[in-house]
């Protein structure tokens, strides 16, 4: 995922393989493949580079599974504050067949 802008400044990410094109006269237009149109404050060339950023993020973490078999540490995508899963995690139970 990418986070972009709204005009309002809020932010939201916005699945990188749905967008069908992006737009700039004078505000960029991201139109998604089911025809979703987003009005974002990034630039055209700012949405292109993170989409490429994305896609080479993801290209390199297969590489790293591929090589050794799992990732060296844990990945932060810096959208939401790193959240300690173990605090709230459920206890597990056997399944009642």
């Amino acid at each position: 995922m990418i986070v972009v802008t709204r005009l309002n400044d809020s932010q939201f990410a916005l699945n990188p393989d749905l967008i069908e094109r992006i737009h700039s006269n004078p505000d960029t237009t991201i139109v998604m493949v089911d025809g979703a149109k987003y009005i974002v404050t990034e630039s055209m060339a700012e949405v292109i580079d993170r989409v490429s950023r994305y896609r080479a993020t993801v290209i390199a973490l297969t590489h790293e599974l591929s090589a050794g078999g799992h990732l060296s540490g844990p990945r932060s995508l810096g959208l939401v504050d790193d959240v300690d899963e173990t605090k709230h995690a459920a206890p597990l139970r056997p399944r009642k067949i």
